[in-house]
């Protein structure tokens, strides 16, 4: 049986929620930009595991 690697690892505990009431429209505007980056990051990284997990499916079908 098949299993992944990612399983093995400990699963990050959430967070708690930043406190938006003391941040000024800027700060608000630099902390969806540096969410939206940590997004973009994330979904990168989503993008190289299905590349690498398509590449190790094809190679074990032929």
């Amino acid at each position: 049986m098949a299993f992944d690697l990612d399983e093995l690892l400990p699963t990050p505990k959430p967070t708690k929620p930043v406190d938006l009431t003391g941040l000024s429209i800027g700060d608000l505007n630099d902390y969806i930009a540096a969410l939206e980056a940590e997004i973009r990051r994330v979904r990168d990284t989503i993008r190289e595991k299905q590349d690498v997990q398509a590449a190790a499916q094809a190679f074990f079908k032929k």
